[in-house]
């Protein structure tokens, strides 16, 4: 290759040298044919209807084919994948890395029934990637951005008459629901992105994400760390194998009745995984036929059956953000504190899976017992749900759960979880009689005012009590970043006794999600011993006595920032009534005289002005508690 000896570019870099790249083409026929124009149509077009048709034939669409229906198809696909498998460039994570062939096959069914498919992309970060690194401060407020992009990438195609939504993972599931809720004239159908396979190796995708801190403690080698992390996924795509924020948002997406019955969670890269996008590329089809349009389908009574479905799988406590935030996308009432109160005390946990307990099913074999149909079917017979709202399969919600209790789908699938696996289905989605405590626990106490989230049914039994009940009182170890902290875990410098509080993590900071630490202190010797305060946020894999989302945060004067170390701390959690109280126990009265801990000022300077707009938008809408939304109209008035 020539270089320039003038120039410091690399040889190569400002030309290759080959004389065969210096005869480009500057014209060229264009497609054949003529666009299936008359009079009446011609002169009643925009400009760009017309020049939209002008670019369809461009890329290769026969000109006959333009009067027909348009359908976009909007994923969060990441990376680029050969024909094979190979990486041609990366994604982020698995669960965007095989997304191109859902959108393939559900534009191919689309193809074939008379309709012009349309693409586009929004890809997502990985939570797992981004937990303990800066890149955490970015992960919630992308839910918000992706979300306005997708929604403005609906409206940049005129002609759509209906959008396939396909995500898998912790925001950009969440997002592309956002996302259709805030378009409710067009129909819509979501593909949950699957999950992905069981491995054989020792860890799963969860419990990889300590192996740096245990082996900082020497509680495993080096040999054992390298090779169990690289076996950590069963698969190349799917979202992680665990009930966390991936899994839990793909159930949602099916209870909101915005997915076809028994799609969330399928096993990702399998033939039946497949035929959900064709099918769900029928059902879209057949709605846009029907005007049946999302906001015929999404309605305060849908948001409360996925309340109720959410405390049944075990969900993630993350769904505390996203639920309120499509409610809000979709013009509806967001639950508040009290209405997931009333759930989760009227709901009893039926799922047994990763990370709760007490087998720990991963998600496959919560699809193989029957997935969400087979969850709501048993709630339905409880009362818990309206089996009256509608659903994109084209009827109701009884009509689904009637079709499911009879199908041959749910005999084979269910056989085929004792056989391949010897497990039996309802020891994964427990039947009446067989039911577990419920799932999560909302908090008070003068430490949590407005309120904080433990995910109690995740907490150990042998943390608890006789009558069901978590009890600790320790003294306050003060951390104002997830760095300190978990350096203070991996150098043994926190132990049982204490109370890890960690703060400045709330929404002014982005609200990361704190999965490392959580992890970490799960994973250790002391196993769940120690006890963690924030007001930060959990993967929904965390367990054990890890109180989060407590509200007001520290940085908005909330009393948890005037904590210090040695201040002792009471934590109650009654894992049977679902009540509980994080508390200080010492001289109310001098703590409420402390000022807010002075790290935290020098904290707010660090974050990135993109999260720190995300921060102060979503603190006019309500905060943590309003799902971190932007309420275009409290902003407007708050500008006023």
């Amino acid at each position: 290759m020539p270089s320039d000896p003038t120039h410091p570019a690399p040889p190569g870099v400002l030309d290759t040298g080959d004389p065969a790249l210096y005869t480009p083409a500057t014209t060229a026929a264009g497609p054949p044919g003529a666009l299936p124009l008359d009079a009446e149509r011609l002169a009643a077009m925009s400009s760009g209807e017309l020049f939209g048709w002008t670019q369809n034939v461009a890329m290769g669409l026969d000109p006959r084919r333009l009067a027909g229906r348009d359908l976009l198809i909007l994923s969060t696909l990441g990376g680029l994948r050969a024909a094979d498998g190979t990486p041609v460039a990366l994604g982020y994570h698995t669960g965007h890395w095989e997304l191109g062939l859902l959108v393939e096959a559900a534009a191919t069914e689309l193809s074939g029934l008379g309709v012009n498919p349309f693409a586009a992309y929004v890809s997502d970060p990985c939570d797992g990637r981004s937990n303990g690194t800066a890149a955490m401060l970015d992960s919630l407020p992308y839910r918000n951005d992706a979300a306005i992009v997708m929604r403005r990438l609906v409206r940049s195609l005129p002609t759509a008459a209906g959008v396939l939504g396909i995500g898998t993972c912790d925001k950009g599931l969440p997002a592309v629901l956002m996302a259709l809720a805030g378009v409710p004239g067009l129909p819509s159908v979501v593909v949950p992105g699957g999950a992905m396979l069981r491995t054989e190796g020792p860890e799963d995708t969860a419990s990889a994400q300590s192996l740096a801190a245990r082996f900082a403690r020497h509680e495993v080698s080096l040999d054992y760390a390298s090779v169990a992390a690289c076996r950590a996924c069963g698969s190349a795509g799917g979202g992680c194998q665990f009930m966390g924020t991936a899994a839990t948002s793909q159930v949602i997406a099916e209870a909101l009745g915005l997915a076809l019955p028994h799609s969330a969670l399928h096993p990702s890269g399998t033939p039946l995984w497949l035929d959900l996008a064709r099918r769900s590329a029928r059902a879209l089809a057949g709605l846009a036929r029907a005007g049946r349009v999302t906001g015929d389908l999404l309605s305060d009574a849908a948001v409360t059956n996925a309340m109720a479905v959410h405390a049944a799988v075990g969900g993630s406590t993350n769904l505390y953000l996203h639920l309120p935030a499509i409610a809000h996308a979709a013009g509806l009432g967001r639950p508040t504190a009290a209405d997931w109160v009333a759930v989760n005390r009227a709901v009893p946990r039926l799922v047994d899976a990763l990370p709760n307990g007490p087998r720990n099913h991963a998600t496959v074999h919560v699809f193989l017992a029957g997935g969400v149909p087979e969850v709501m079917l048993h709630l339905a017979r409880r009362g818990a749900l309206d089996t009256s709202v509608p659903t994109v399969a084209g009827g109701t919600l009884a009509d689904d759960l009637a079709w499911w209790e009879t199908s041959h789908r749910r005999a084979a699938l269910r056989q085929r979880l004792f056989e391949v696996d010897g497990v039996d289905p309802d020891d994964v989605i427990r039947p009446p009689g067989r039911e577990l405590p419920g799932t999560v626990t909302i908090l008070d106490g003068d430490l949590a005012p407005h309120g904080a989230i433990v995910k109690s049914t995740a907490i150990g039994p042998h943390l608890l009590d006789a009558d069901g009940t978590y009890r600790c009182r320790g003294a306050a170890r003060v951390f104002t970043s997830e760095d300190a902290a978990i350096a203070a875990v991996k150098a043994r410098a926190v132990g049982p006794g204490e109370v890890m509080v960690l703060i400045g993590v709330g929404p002014s900071f982005g609200m990361p999600e704190t999965y490392q630490l959580t992890a970490a202190l799960k994973h250790i010797d002391e196993g769940g011993r120690i006890p963690l305060v924030t007001d930060g946020r959990f993967s929904g894999v965390s367990t054990g006595p890890c109180v989060g989302h407590v509200s007001p945060e520290a940085a908005a004067g909330g009393p948890l920032g005037r904590v210090r170390d040695g201040d002792p701390i009471d934590i109650e959690i009654d894992t049977v009534a679902l009540t509980g109280r994080v508390a200080f126990a010492g001289d109310p009265a001098a703590l409420a005289q402390r000022p807010v801990h002075p790290e935290l000022a020098a904290r707010a300077d660090t974050l990135s002005a993109d999260t720190r707009l995300w921060a102060a938008l979503s603190a006019v809408a309500g905060g943590s508690w309003g799902g971190c939304v932007y309420d275009t109209d409290a902003i407007i008035a708050k500008l006023r």
